[in-house]
């Protein structure tokens, strides 16, 4: 299938509930947090993640979805199998002199990896492979409201080693936070798109993705977490017809009583507005 034409933005909610919905392993696992002013964050890279896990599920064993960035992957080994599929000999870490070459060793790349043509790489590795600036761009999310981790104790009753037999029981540490609704953006080129071949398919299966990858992303240590509501502006044009803070500033998450003063503690706590005056050539839908 063709790449897709239209260039989109969308404004992404989720939420979650007695959980860590992005530890931070400088801080010992605490959720991540804005210093200043106490905010959620979940960086992008844990969101593609999830998404690319959601993909590889759905898609599994289906040519053209592998996944490139995924657990304990060699990517010297990923790029090679483009150099074997296309006869090619690889040169350490230079691409072939031969620029066709070149430009079908990254487009193998992205016709066979869905989060190469989706996100792109950089892939100049002892194996190289070039680069690809990917038509998907996601921001970090940002909690609505500041919120509070708490760190709660846990026990086992089994040990690890047998001369800790005698004791009663172990000891250990969670964080979570006990809610927190959490707003995140993301950006679609379709002139990027063309160039790595992202296509209406691959669009569908993003929207899929976003709407469902927590149903299989499930773990204690991330508590009860729910995609809340996407909302997506295309525009007619592939460049745009208006700028994307514009159109993004017209979805507004606010408190239902904002005179309260107790935390919020789930998503009927939120009101969600959209101003829906667009500019000429654009669109709004909302997905869920």
């Amino acid at each position: 299938m063709s790449a897709i034409k239209h260039r989109y933005e969308f404004v992404y909610l989720f939420d979650v509930t007695n959980g860590n919905p992005n530890g931070d392993p400088d801080a010992g696992n605490l959720p991540r947090l804005d210093p200043e002013t106490n905010r959620g964050l979940v960086t992008d890279v844990a969101i593609k993640r999830k998404i690319r896990n959601y993909v590889s599920l759905e898609k599994e064993g289906e040519a053209g979805y592998a996944i490139y960035m995924q657990e304990k992957s060699v990517l010297n080994n990923q790029h090679k199998q483009a150099y074997q599929a296309l006869g090619i000999e690889h040169e350490a870490k230079k691409l072939p002199k031969d620029q066709q070459k070149a430009q079908e060793l990254t487009s193998w790349m992205c016709k066979n990896f869905f989060d190469v043509r989706a996100f792109g790489a950089v892939m100049t590795t002892e194996v190289n492979s070039g680069q690809v600036r990917g038509p998907v761009q996601i921001a970090f999310a940002t909690s609505i409201d500041p919120v509070l981790p708490m760190e709660v104790s846990i026990t086992r009753v089994a040990v690890t080693n047998e001369k800790d037999l005698e004791k009663e029981r172990t000891m250990g540490r969670k964080h979570i936070l006990p809610y927190g609704l959490y707003r995140v953006h993301g950006y679609i080129s379709a002139k990027l798109a063309e160039r790595s071949g992202f296509s209406e398919d691959d669009l569908e299966l993003l929207w899929r993705s976003l709407t469902n990858l927590f149903e299989h992303d499930r773990s204690a240590s991330r508590g009860e977490m729910a995609a809340r509501k996407l909302f997506v502006f295309e525009h007619e044009h592939p460049m745009g017809n208006a700028p994307a803070h514009a159109l993004l500033e017209k979805i507004k998450v606010v408190r239902v009583d904002n005179s309260a003063n107790t935390p919020a503690r789930g998503f009927a706590d939120y009101r969600v507005d959209v101003d829906r005056d667009l500019p000429a050539g654009v669109t709004l839908s909302e997905k869920f």
